[in-house]
């Protein structure tokens, strides 16, 4: 047996390893990512009046801290047993389409677009967001300008571009003006632009990739996402519009569970521990562990989805479906997905700005707690994330859970990194544009690794001693199994 090691996955929000079992003809046995992190925000949470919970978990992540506060300042309205006012929602849904255009932009533009247009194979030296920026500087800039303008509406509403705290339990701390607003309409047009464009960018480029669709992370499982009772693509929910239940789908896109609360996730969602990581491994749990595998992200919100419920983006749905069907099984059609949904974002944001309310001044609904537990949901750019807590009669927080997005895709993480190294890997000599693939399906998910890592449990646990020129001189492994040959492969860019 021989293990091939991936140290440091590239061009992903944290910290990861991926490791691929050989057998002694070198066919692939087994592909697991490891996340090497651990960040324990569950456990010192605890201790904290609940009100604090939206500022303190947007310290998660630095790339979609908007997503942490809003499933938080949601939680906490459960608690508080209120209802926000409606202008304050509206405001919510506005950070949060800026939150997914600028999360989208980075993942497509950043981080994927130098496979897509340099090539799997190509060096890394130019393999990098600087090797677009000189040989495609105007897709470079249409990624610069897109990301840059949901950052500022982002600040605009929140007062700061990274970790605002203008989102807050009862609604938000400050109502918009007119002269926002109007900054923020002046800019619809070039941002639509940018999408449209990008877009057809892509579309021209997907014949090319037909091996990556049909290999990254290509296989049947259930989907999941929040619903709406009109068909609707949902990212925020609300119970003032009957939106925001949990829906679980299957492979073929039928609804196998529908309309579940909140507060009763635990009864669908069961948390399972990867040993080979710091990351949840939750699953459906009708169909146990792990046979309960399922998918979340902007594919599976499409999945879900019969539409997205504007314009542009209904033809830009309609013409992906012509192409490759009501149901996506592919995980690669991610990247697709959150251009179409960045376009949706683009245009919900102008509806809602156009709403006579948007400017009214209320929009915070107060009280202390009234309810010993509230849970909290919405579609980060990554997928579903779910934020849970209790508090004490004091309003203290006493226990928090949380499912972030990316540990929901562990198992198929898990299961495309197996499909994508079976396919290039068994038989052949890794070389860089073979790993590089293998990243890419990980890409494809667009994880955020720091967020993901909240397990529990007893969790393997390796030490390596390394001498100074480099050589591991001892391993120190928690695990009473023998440990396989290795054969560690440097990959950095």
């Amino acid at each position: 047996m021989q293990t091939i090691r991936i140290d440091g996955v590239t061009r992903v929000e944290g910290h990861g390893r991926i490791t691929i079992q050989l057998d002694d003809n070198g066919k692939v046995q087994d592909a697991h990512l490891h996340v090497l992190q651990f960040r324990g925000f569950e456990k010192f949470c605890e201790g904290r009046p609940f009100y604090e919970m939206p500022a303190l978990t947007a310290r998660i992540c630095g790339i979609c801290p908007i997503s942490h506060s809003l499933a938080s300042a949601k939680a906490c309205d459960a608690i508080m047993t209120i209802r926000i006012p409606e202008t304050a929602e509206m405001l919510r849904r506005i950070v949060h389409l800026a939150q997914i255009i600028q999360s989208h932009a980075l993942s497509f533009f950043y981080l994927s677009s130098p496979d897509l247009l340099m090539g799997w194979d190509a060096s890394p030296a130019e393999r990098n967001i600087f090797g677009i920026a000189a040989k495609h500087p105007e897709v470079a800039l249409d990624g610069i300008r897109l990301r840059k303008w949901g950052q500022e509406v982002i600040e605009l509403l929140g007062g700061k571009r990274i970790h605002t705290s203008w989102i807050v339990p009862g609604g938000v701390a400050a109502p918009l003006t007119a002269e926002k607003r109007d900054e923020i309409l002046r800019r619809i047009p070039e941002a639509l632009a940018i999408a449209r464009r990008t877009i057809g960018l892509f579309r021209n480029m997907m014949e090319k990739l037909s091996d990556e669709v049909a290999a990254f992370g290509n296989f049947p499982t259930m989907f999941m996402a929040l619903g709406r009772k009109d068909g609707n693509l949902c990212l925020y929910g609300s119970r003032r519009r009957h939106e925001g239940w949990l829906r679980f789908a299957d492979a073929d896109g039928t609804i196998v569970a529908d309309n579940i609360h909140p507060n009763d996730y635990q009864q669908y969602i069961g948390e399972g521990v990867d040993s080979g990581s710091f990351m949840k491994a939750p699953y459906y749990k009708p169909l146990g562990f792990p046979a309960g595998i399922y998918r979340v992200g902007p594919a599976a919100r499409l999945n879900i989805a019969r539409q997205c419920g504007t314009p542009l983006a209904d033809a830009a749905l309609h013409d992906f479906r012509m192409l490759y069907g009501v149901v996506s099984l592919s995980s690669f059609h991610n990247h697709y997905a959150r251009l179409i949904e960045t376009l949706y974002a683009i245009e919900r944001m102008q509806q809602i700005l156009e709403q006579p309310d948007i400017l009214d001044t209320d929009v915070r609904a107060e009280a202390r707690a009234n309810e010993s537990e509230g849970v909290g949901i919405v579609e980060a750019p990554r997928g579903t994330l779910i934020h849970h807590y209790k508090v004490d009669s004091d309003g203290m927080i006493a226990g928090v859970n949380l499912i972030v997005a990316t540990a929901h895709n562990t198992l198929a993480m898990n299961r495309g990194l197996l499909q994508v190294a079976d396919k290039y890997l068994s038989g052949h000599t890794a070389n860089e544009g073979i790993l590089n693939r293998m990243e890419g399906l990980i890409r494809s998910f667009d994880p955020c690794l720091s967020c993901a890592t909240h397990a529990s449990g007893r969790m393997a646990l390796e030490i390596e001693v390394v001498d100074a020129r480099g050589f591991v001189i001892t391993r120190i492994v928690r695990e009473d199994s023998s440990e396989p040959a290795e054969l560690t492969v440097p990959h950095r860019e």
